[in-house]
C-alpha cells in the first residue's frame, strides 16, 4: 500500500522464517484467487477493509521453513493506495498467529540497503515510482 506521499507499508516478521521485513500478505485460502487472498489479508493484518489490491506489479517465488515444515512460496505483489495511517481495530490475533512484530512506512530511499531481508527482493521490479 502506497500512502499519499509515495511511502509503502511493510510489516517486520518473525524470527522464525528469518526476521524480514514484507508487505501485508499470506497464503490462499480454498478457492480463492490470489486478488481475492490480497484483499482478504490486507483486512486480517491492518483492519483495512475500505481499501482495493491495484494493479499486479510481480510474482516471485522463494522457500523457506515454517513450525519446521519447508514451503515454497509463490507470492503475486499488487499495488495500492490509500491513507497513512496504522492497522486498525483488533488485528492482535492475527499478528500474533503470524508473528508480526511491528508495522512502519518506509519512504523509497529507505529500503536501499535494509540491515534485515526484503521480501519481495529488491529482483522484483521496483515498486517506487519515478
Amino acid at each position: 500500500m502506497f500512502d499519499p506521499a509515495g511511502s509503502v507499508l511493510f510489516r517486520y516478521d518473525n524470527e522464525e522464517v528469518g526476521v524480514h521485513w514484507a508487505m501485508p500478505g499470506g497464503g490462499l485460502e480454498a478457492a480463492e484467487d490470489p486478488r481475492d487472498g490480497a484483499r482478504r489479508e490486507l483486512r486480517e493484518e491492518t483492519g483495512w477493509a475500505d481499501l482495493e489490491p491495484g494493479p499486479l506489479l510481480c510474482t516471485w517465488e522463494h522457500d523457506f521453513t515454517r513450525a519446521g515444515v519447508p514451503v515454497r512460496r509463490h507470492e503475486h505483489i499488487y499495488l495500492g493506495h490509500g491513507p497513512r495511517r496504522e492497522p486498525t481495530g483488533d488485528v492482535s490475533a492475527a499478528h500474533a498467529e503470524d508473528r508480526i512484530l511491528h508495522w512502519r512506512w518506509w519512504t523509497r530511499h529507505e529500503p536501499a540497503a535494509p540491515a534485515d531481508a526484503l521480501w519481495p527482493p529488491q529482483s522484483c521490479p521496483p515498486f517506487w515510482p519515478g
